[in-house]
C-alpha cells in the first residue's frame, strides 16, 4: 500500500477549516497557512496539524497541497508571491485549488506549476461549512484522472460526492455556473420576500405553499431559517463574496461570448448590496439589501 500523501492547506477559514479538519482527523500528515483568523489555526494545531511560515513552507513540507482562498487575486498572491508557493514546490507536487476562480486564472496558475513540474486540478466546492464540518462536500473535478484519482482517498475525507468535470479549469467553469444558478434563486427569494411583506402576505403562508410546488428549491428552504426566525446560519456565505463570484461568471460569460441579461441583473442586485454595506453579512441578508431599498426594514409582516 502506498504511504499516505502529506498534506497542505492554505485558507482554513469557514469551508477550508472543516476540510482540513478532516485530513488530519483521518490520518492524514497536514500542515497549515495561518492568517488573520487565528481560532481556526490553533484548532487544528490541537489535532495534530504543524503551522507553515509562509506558503512556500507549506509547499515544501507536502505532496498535495489545497488552497481554499477567497478567488483568483489570493490564489495569484499564494502561487506568485514572494515566498509563495512555487519556491518550494518540489517535482510532481500537486496543488489542488478549491477556491472560486476565474478560469483564465487557472490557466495561468495551472502552467507555472506544470512549468515548475508540479502537477494541478481544479476541486471547488458544492455546500456549506455545516457540510465541510461533517465530511459531506459535494466536490466539481478538473485536471488529469489519474493525478485526481492518485488524491481522491484525500478529497474523501471530507466529501461524499466527487463529479468530474473533464480537464484543468472545466471545474472551475461549472462551479461559476452553479453559483450562478444558486445566487440566481437567492436574489429571487429575496424579492418575494420583500414583496411579500410590503404587500401584507403572511410569510408562513408563503412558505407553506412554495415548499409544496415547482417554486421550492434548496436556496428558498435556506432562506426560511431566516425570514422567518432570525437565524441566518443556513447560508454562511458572504454578500461581498456573492457579487465576486457573480462578476466572475459575467467574465466567462463575456469570454465564451455568451447572453447574460438576468446574470446582469442579479449581479447588480449583490453588487448594490454590497456597496450598501451588506456586503460582510451571510447570504440570506439580501433580503434586508432589498428591503432597504424599498425602504420596508423594519416594518411588520
Amino acid at each position: 500500500m502506498a504511504a499516505k500523501k502529506r498534506v497542505g492547506f492554505i485558507g482554513v477559514g469557514l469551508m477550508g477549516h472543516g476540510m482540513a479538519k478532516n485530513i488530519v482527523e483521518k490520518g492524514y500528515a497536514l500542515t497549515v497557512l495561518g492568517h488573520r483568523n487565528r481560532q481556526p489555526v490553533e484548532d487544528l494545531v490541537g489535532r495534530g496539524a504543524v503551522e507553515a511560515k509562509n506558503a512556500a513552507e507549506v509547499a515544501q513540507r507536502s505532496d498535495l497541497v489545497f488552497l481554499c482562498v477567497t478567488g483568483s487575486p489570493q490564489v495569484e498572491a499564494v502561487v506568485f508571491g514572494k515566498d509563495g508557493l512555487l519556491e518550494g514546490l518540489a517535482a510532481g507536487a500537486i496543488v489542488a485549488d478549491s477556491s472560486t476562480a476565474e478560469p483564465d486564472s487557472t490557466l495561468k496558475v495551472a502552467a507555472a506549476i506544470a512549468a515548475k513540474g508540479g502537477r494541478f486540478v481544479d476541486t471547488p466546492l458544492v455546500r456549506t461549512p455545516k457540510e465541510a464540518e461533517e465530511g459531506r462536500l459535494a466536490i466539481m473535478t478538473g485536471g488529469d484522472p489519474a493525478t485526481l484519482a492518485e488524491i481522491r482517498p484525500v478529497l474523501e475525507t471530507f466529501a461524499e460526492s466527487i463529479v468530474h468535470a473533464g480537464p484543468v479549469g472545466a471545474a472551475h467553469k461549472l462551479k461559476l455556473i452553479n453559483n450562478y444558478l444558486a445566487l440566481a434563486v437567492a436574489g429571487s427569494v429575496a424579492e418575494a420576500v420583500a414583496t411579500a411583506r410590503k404587500a401584507g402576505v403572511d410569510l408562513q403562508a408563503l412558505t407553506d405553499i412554495v415548499t409544496t410546488g415547482g417554486a421550492d428549491s434548496v436556496m428558498f428552504r435556506r432562506f426560511t431559517k431566516y425570514f422567518l426566525e432570525g437565524d441566518d446560519s443556513t447560508a454562511k456565505f458572504s454578500i461581498a463574496n456573492a457579487a465576486k463570484d457573480l462578476r466572475y461568471y459575467m467574465h466567462m460569460i463575456e469570454s465564451v461570448p455568451a447572453a447574460g441579461f438576468i446574470t446582469a441583473a442579479v449581479h447588480q442586485t449583490f453588487q448594490l448590496a454590497n456597496l450598501r454595506g451588506h456586503g460582510s453579512a451571510f447570504l440570506p441578508h439580501i433580503i434586508d439589501a432589498v428591503e432597504a431599498i424599498n425602504e420596508t426594514a423594519g416594518k411588520a409582516q
